[in-house]
């Protein structure tokens, strides 16, 4: 151990006599390029006065020293300035009388002092290496790493409300609500009724109003329950002669075959079947849940909304209290506009298309239509959608032209939506392209399923409110700032004579 020690030793001394021989070389090696530039830019000039290369200008005068030249081979400048006088060697410099001849065209070259050589040892290469990348590249650099620190932080929310999802759903479900009703409980406080007795009266008003919707298609499904199966059934038969006697020429033993391959699969995949079931059974439940706390938040939400409202104000930054106050009353104008605007245009399209399919003798044209009138609260193409329920039953119980029209009835009603309805009722509180509406209703689904897309829209039309009026607060705050800065400078310069 002490023998390894000793050795250990010897060696961290070497090697400290080399470090130490090396920086002294370098040090050396750094003083002659020094030396040898300064020569390069400077040499020797035997000209040491300017009455030696010019006989006009008065005997002893010297050349001033001028600016130092660059480093990458810019021009040297000419003098700068010639003192016309002998000057004694302990006496100071006499002032140029104005009538001394200027030789500026013929003035030698001015011997500067040398120029410091940079750290690293040579000119024209950058001090560190961040100073050689490009401009663009660090600008690129700085913004993808701003935009993956706030991708990172939209996939931590985005990934809260994952595990939340019944809450977030529910606390969304009961804004849309709240908006829808709200406007009638202020209606009510203004005349003279009391905040618990119209919240609760406009509430169960509305779960009213909900109930019975959810009843009348229940009783015209029930109703005309077994007229559809009877024609649904006499649909299939048909299909099966078409099978057998169209352009496909099937046989009767190739039709059973299809059939028992169908039952054995369903047979076979039983145990996921149940699975399925028992997922249904859980998802059955967690939308009661949500449900129920959806009910519950819309009545606090319109019982005391204001209180609500101050409550979370309190638990932001004070310098961003003032902001928020101001863009939350027009968020929610935004978000009250939408929904009635919403409402509206599902009504529009939902008596459009029930008309069309009941005047073409389709069964079951009231369920269908309030079906319709549900999924139009998804923009541009939650009518479309549910629409093609009414087309397939068109096409089981009726013929196929009759399903063809009842397609062109929900592409005439969504055309008509798109162009007329969405810009006059909807474009004012959303103001967002229909590109936008679109991708919106795309990414929600895929997050957020049916849910995801009904409240994708919504949440767009309020950021944008949000956003753009903190944009213009931030610019009238800006133009105020910069208004009282000029009156201060006004007021603090001197009066002009």
């Amino acid at each position: 151990m002490a023998r390894g020690g000793k050795a250990f030793k010897a060696v961290a001394k070497g090697m400290a006599v080399v470090a130490s021989a090396a920086a002294v070389i370098e040090r050396r090696r750094r003083a002659a390029m020094a030396a040898d530039f300064h020569e390069t830019l400077h040499p020797p000039h035997p000209v040491d006065r300017l009455d030696q290369v010019d006989p006009t200008v008065a005997p002893g005068a010297r050349l001033l020293p001028g600016p130092l030249p660059g480093p990458r081979g810019a021009a040297v400048p000419e003098a700068a300035a010639v003192a016309a006088a002998p000057v004694p060697v302990a006496a100071p410099p006499a002032p140029v009388p104005a009538t001394a001849p200027l030789a500026a065209s013929t003035a030698a070259p001015v011997a500067a002092p040398a120029a410091p050589l940079p750290p690293h040892g040579h000119f024209g290469r950058p001090a560190t290496p961040a100073e050689a990348v490009p401009w663009g590249l660090r600008v690129a650099a700085e913004s993808t790493w701003r935009l993956l620190l706030l991708g990172a932080a939209l996939y931590v929310v985005f990934y809260i409300v994952d595990m939340l999802r019944l809450v977030a759903f529910a606390v969304l479900a009961s804004l849309l609500i709240s908006a829808l009703l709200e406007p009638t409980v202020s209606w009510l406080r203004r005349h003279g009724v009391p905040r618990s007795l119209a919240a609760g009266g406009v509430f169960m008003s509305g779960l009213a109003g909900i109930g019975l919707v959810g009843w009348f298609v229940v009783w015209q499904v029930t109703t005309n329950l077994e007229t559809v199966t009877s024609k649904v059934k006499a649909g299939v038969d048909q299909l099966r002669d078409w099978l057998i006697t169209g352009p496909l020429h099937l046989t009767e033993q190739q039709i059973t075959d299809f059939a028992n391959q169908i039952t054995k699969a369903i047979s076979t995949n039983s145990e996921q079947i149940t699975s399925a079931s028992l997922t249904g059974a859980q998802i059955a439940v967690e939308v009661l849940t949500a449900v129920l706390l959806a009910f519950f938040t819309t009545f606090f939400l319109l019982y005391d909304g204001e209180r609500i409202w101050n409550w979370a104000l309190r638990g932001l930054p004070r310098h961003s209290r003032y902001a928020m106050a101001g863009a939350g009353p027009k968020a929610w104008a935004t978000l009250t506009a939408y929904v009635r605007g919403t409402v509206c245009v599902a009504f529009i399209d939902a008596v459009c298309i029930g008309v069309g399919i009941q005047l073409l003798g389709v069964p079951m044209a009231l369920p269908l239509a309030v079906i319709i009138f549900l999924g139009a609260f998804v923009p541009l193409v939650g009518a479309l959608v549910t629409g093609t329920v009414a087309v397939l039953i068109a096409l089981v119980t009726t013929t196929p032209w009759t399903a063809l029209m009842v397609l062109v009835v929900l592409i005439a009603v969504q055309q008509i939506e798109g162009h007329v309805l969405q810009p006059l009722i909807l474009g004012r509180a959303v103001r967002v392209h229909p590109l936008g509406v679109v991708l919106g209703v795309a990414a929600g689904s895929i997050i957020g399923g049916i849910g995801g897309a009904i409240v994708a829209v919504p949440l767009i039309a309020v950021t944008n409110t949000v956003v753009t009026h903190l944009r213009r607060r931030n610019e009238a705050g800006q133009a105020v700032f910069t208004a009282l800065e000029a009156a201060r400078e006004a007021a603090t310069r001197p009066p002009t004579p």
